[in-house]
C-alpha cells in the first residue's frame, strides 16, 4: 500500500476502528522529496475513481490514487503547503458523477469550554451542542453531528444520505471527552440517521440520537434531522407575564390528558397536534381549566406504556405530528390563556437497545449494578444520577422543553422511586448509601439541581412532584434543605377520599376520619389534589363506577367528590373522562365515550364540573390561601353520626369567605344549623343537587339570612336545607 499515512491507521479507518479518522483522512502537510507537500486522503467505498478539485483561483483538479481496493484514495500535491478549500469529485462504478465537500476537511465546532462543562455536568444548554444541528463552517452550511459514547471503539453517522454505510462518515472523539463529532456539509433537514457504535469488544449497535429533536413513527426507530427553527411563536406576551407574575395564590385547575385517547378521528385514527389544538383547547377553555397536563409526549415505542418509557427525550412523539405541530398546539394554548404542563420521566428508561440502554456497549446512562440500576417492577433501567454527563443530559432536557417548546411546567413522574435506594426492593436487593442509609443522595442532589436551574432560568415555570411518601420538604426551598418543587401531589388525600367514597353511606360513619385526616398535614407542603389517570386503570374502574348506590346516587356521589376537591385547600387536577362520567376504565386504545353526553345525567355532571371550575377561578377564597392555615377553618368536623362536615375557606381578606357544607348520606337534612362568623344574607353559590346537574333540586331557594343564634363557636348561624348526597357553597353578600 503506497500512502503517506501510517499503514496501521489506514487499516483502522478501513475497518472503522479508528477513534480519530481525521488523523488519517482529509488534508495533511507531509514531507515530500525533502520539502513539504499537501496530502489529501479519502475513504469512499463506492467510488470507482476520485479526484480533488481545489477551489482557489482557477479550479484545479487532481486525480487521486486508489491505494487500497476498499476505496481508500490519496493524492500528494507537491510544494502545496496551504490547505485551500476543496471538493471531492466521485465517479461511481455505475458511472455517476458527484461533487461534494469533504467532511474531513473541517475543524470541530465544539469548543473546549463545551467539552469541559459537559464533562463537569454544568452545560445547561447541551441540547444546542450534542445531536444534529445546522452550523456554518467557513461559510459552508451543513449538519454538525455529536454524540457522547465514552468507551466506544468507533462511532459513525449512518443514514439515507450515505446508504447506512458506517464507513462513509466515521466520527472523531474530541480528546478524552467521550464526545464524537463530524460535520456533513450540505445535508438538509428531514434526513434520517442513527449513530453506528462499535464497542470495545467489537460488537456493533445502531443507536437513535439521545439528543435528537425528531424520530420516526414507531415501530421505526431512526432519528430525523430537525433544526427547530421554522415555527414562529406568537406567545411573547404570555411568556413575559409568566416570568413576572408567578404566584401560587392564583387558581390552578389542571386537566390531565393523554393525547392519543382524548378524542379520535375517523377510522379510530389519532388526532394531530393541530387538530387537538382546535378541539382540546376550546374544550378546556370552556370548561374553565387553567392548565392542560399532557401525559408524556416524548417519543416512546410501546403504546401501552402511555409514554412513561421514553426513548427520545428531546423528540415529541411522531404519533400526532411534527415538532412544529406540537409548538403550534402549545402556542394556541397560550393564545387562549391555557398553560401547558408536561409529564417528565427522569426516574427510569426502557431497555430497548436502539435507545439509551448500554449505549456504547457499557452502562453509560444507567448504573451497572442492577441493585442500583434496574427497576424490577417496571423492567427498566435507572439513570446514574452521580455521573456528571448523565446529570447534564437530564437537566438540559428539562430546560429544553421550557426553552424550545415554551411549556409552563413539568410534572416529575415517580419521584419516590428516585429518593429511596430500597424502593420496591427486598433486603439484599439494594445498596445503602455511603452513610448506611436508604436515601439516594445522588438522586436527591440531582432533583435539587434541576429545580434550582428551572427556577433560575425560568422563574415563572412550575415544577410538580408525583411523590407518594412522607419525605419532608418536597416543596421546601433549596435554601432550607428542601427539594425545591412548587407543588406536590397529595396522594394521601386522594387515597383517603376514594376509599371513603367507595363505602356505602350507611357505613361512612365508621370512616369519617378519611374526610378529616388530610387537614392534619394539609399545610406541611404545597399540595395539589389529584384525581389522576392512575386511579382509573389496571382494574380500578372509572371514577363513576367506584361510587356506591344506584345510578342517581353514583352521580350524586361523584358530584360531591368533585365539590369536596374544589372546597379543600390545594390546587386541582382531574384526569380526562372523569368530568363526563366515563363508565368504563380508561384505555389508550380508543377515545373517551363522548356519546355519554347525550344523557341528562352525564351532561349534568359535565356542567357541574364546568361551574365548579368557573366558581374556583372567580372566588379568591377558594384558591388564594391554599398553603396556610389562615385560609381554612373547620366549622364542624364532629358530626360523625350524620356524616356531615362544614368548613370555611378564606381569601387574604378574611371577610371574603365561603362556607362549604357536605352531606355524605342520601338523607336530606332540614333546618341543619351551621355556625357563621358574620351576620348577613348568604347566597347559595353552588348546590350540587341542582336540577341542572341531575340532582333532586333540594336547597335553600338561593339565599339564606343568618340568625343571631350562636353555634359551632360562632356568634351567628345559618339554618340550611342540606340536599341528599349533596354539598353547598355559601357566601355572605355585601
Amino acid at each position: 500500500m503506497k500512502t503517506t499515512a501510517p499503514v496501521d491507521e489506514v487499516y483502522q479507518v478501513i475497518y472503522t476502528d479508528h477513534s480519530d479518522p481525521f488523523r488519517v483522512l482529509g488534508p495533511h502537510i507531509v514531507k515530500d522529496k525533502g520539502g513539504s507537500a499537501l496530502a489529501i486522503r479519502a475513504f469512499i467505498p463506492d467510488a470507482e475513481s476520485l479526484s480533488v478539485v481545489i477551489e482557489t483561483g482557477k479550479a484545479n483538479e487532481y486525480p487521486m490514487d486508489k491505494v487500497h481496493e476498499t476505496g481508500f484514495f490519496e493524492v500528494v500535491i507537491p510544494k502545496q503547503t496551504d490547505v485551500a478549500p476543496y471538493e471531492l469529485k466521485k465517479t461511481t462504478h455505475g458511472g455517476a458523477v458527484e461533487t461534494f465537500k469533504d467532511s474531513y476537511s473541517f475543524l470541530p465546532t465544539l469548543s473546549e469550554t463545551d467539552l469541559y462543562l459537559f464533562n463537569k455536568g454544568d452545560h445547561h444548554q447541551m441540547y444546542e451542542k450534542l445531536g444534529a444541528h445546522y452550523v456554518e463552517v467557513n461559510g459552508v452550511g451543513g449538519v454538525q453531528f455529536a454524540v457522547w459514547a465514552p468507551t466506544a471503539r468507533s462511532v459513525s453517522v449512518i443514514g439515507n444520505f450515505n446508504s447506512w454505510d458506517r464507513r462513509k462518515h466515521a466520527m472523531r472523539m474530541l480528546g478524552a471527552s467521550g464526545i464524537w463529532e463530524i460535520f456533513i456539509p450540505g445535508l438538509p433537514e428531514g434526513e434520517l440517521y442513527k449513530f453506528h457504535v462499535k464497542t470495545q469488544h467489537g460488537f456493533v449497535l445502531d443507536k437513535a440520537d439521545p439528543y435528537g429533536f425528531e424520530m420516526e413513527l414507531r415501530p421505526k426507530t431512526a432519528s430525523k434531522v430537525n433544526f427547530l427553527s421554522r415555527f414562529e411563536w406568537s406567545d411573547g406576551a404570555w411568556l413575559e407575564q409568566r416570568k413576572t407574575s408567578k404566584s401560587l395564590d392564583k387558581p390552578i385547575a389542571i386537566y390531565e390528558v393523554q393525547l392519543g385517547s382524548w378524542q379520535r378521528g375517523e377510522d379510530n385514527r389519532w388526532l394531530t397536534y393541530r387538530e387537538l389544538a382546535q378541539r382540546l383547547v376550546e374544550y378546556a377553555k370552556r370548561m374553565g381549566y387553567t392548565h392542560i397536563e399532557l401525559m408524556p409526549v416524548m417519543e416512546y415505542p410501546f403504546d401501552g406504556s402511555w409514554g412513561y418509557q421514553v426513548t427520545g427525550y428531546f423528540a415529541p412523539t411522531s404519533r400526532f405530528g411534527s415538532p412544529d405541530d406540537l409548538m403550534y398546539f402549545i402556542d394556541h394554548c397560550h393564545r387562549n390563556g391555557i398553560g401547558v404542563i408536561l409529564d417528565w420521566v427522569p426516574a427510569h428508561f426502557p431497555k430497548d437497545m436502539y435507545a439509551l440502554a448500554q449505549f456504547d456497549g457499557t452502562h453509560v446512562y444507567e448504573h451497572a449494578d442492577p441493585r442500583k440500576g434496574e427497576h424490577q417492577d417496571w423492567g427498566t433501567y435507572i439513570f446514574n444520577y452521580g455521573r456528571h454527563e448523565v446529570k447534564n443530559f437530564l437537566a438540559s432536557n428539562a430546560l429544553f422543553w421550557i426553552d424550545k417548546y415554551h411549556v409552563d411546567g413539568l410534572r416529575i413522574d415517580a419521584v419516590a422511586s428516585m429518593l429511596y435506594l430500597d424502593y420496591s426492593r427486598k433486603e439484599g436487593q439494594w445498596i445503602p448509601n455511603q452513610y448506611g442509609g436508604r436515601e439516594n443522595i445522588e438522586a436527591i442532589n440531582f432533583i435539587k439541581h434541576v429545580n434550582g436551574l428551572i427556577h433560575y432560568y425560568y422563574p415563572g415555570v412550575l415544577t410538580i412532584a408525583e411523590e407518594s411518601t412522607s419525605w419532608p420538604g418536597v416543596t421546601g426551598s433549596l435554601e432550607t434543605g428542601g427539594l425545591g418543587f412548587d407543588l406536590k401531589w397529595n396522594m394521601g388525600w386522594m387515597h383517603d377520599m376514594l376509599e371513603y367514597f367507595s363505602k356505602d353511606p350507611i357505613h361512612r360513619t365508621h370512616h369519617h376520619r378519611n374526610l378529616t385526616f388530610a387537614l392534619l398535614y394539609a399545610f406541611s407542603e404545597r399540595f395539589l389534589l389529584p384525581l389522576s389517570h392512575d386511579e382509573v386503570v389496571h382494574g380500578k374502574g372509572a371514577l363513576l363506577s367506584k361510587m356506591p348506590g344506584d345510578i342517581w346516587q353514583k352521580f350524586a356521589n361523584l358530584r360531591l367528590l368533585f365539590g369536596l376537591m374544589y372546597g379543600f385547600p390545594g390546587k386541582k387536577l382531574l384526569f380526562m373522562g372523569g368530568e363526563i362520567g366515563q363508565w368504563s376504565e380508561w384505555s389508550h386504545e380508543g377515545a373517551l365515550d363522548w356519546h355519554l353526553l347525550e344523557h341528562v345525567s352525564h351532561r349534568g355532571l359535565s356542567q357541574w364540573q364546568q361551574d365548579l371550575n368557573h366558581l374556583y377561578l372567580n372566588q379568591p377564597a377558594l384558591h388564594q390561601v391554599d398553603f396556610e392555615y389562615t385560609g381554612f377553618d373547620w366549622i364542624d368536623f364532629q358530626d360523625v353520626a350524620s356524616s356531615i362536615i362544614s368548613f370555611e375557606r378564606k381569601a387574604r381578606n378574611s371577610d371574603d369567605a365561603i362556607i362549604a357544607v357536605f352531606n355524605f348520606t342520601p338523607v336530606p337534612r332540614q333546618g341543619y344549623r351551621v355556625g357563621a362568623r358574620l351576620p348577613g344574607m348568604y347566597k347559595e353559590l353552588l348546590n350540587s343537587d341542582s336540577e341542572a346537574y341531575g340532582g333532586s333540586n333540594m336547597g335553600n331557594y338561593g339565599i339564606v339570612q343568618s340568625e343571631a343564634v350562636p353555634h359551632h363557636g360562632r356568634n351567628h348561624s345559618l339554618s340550611l336545607t342540606l340536599p341528599p348526597l349533596g354539598m353547598l357553597f355559601m357566601k355572605r353578600q355585601g
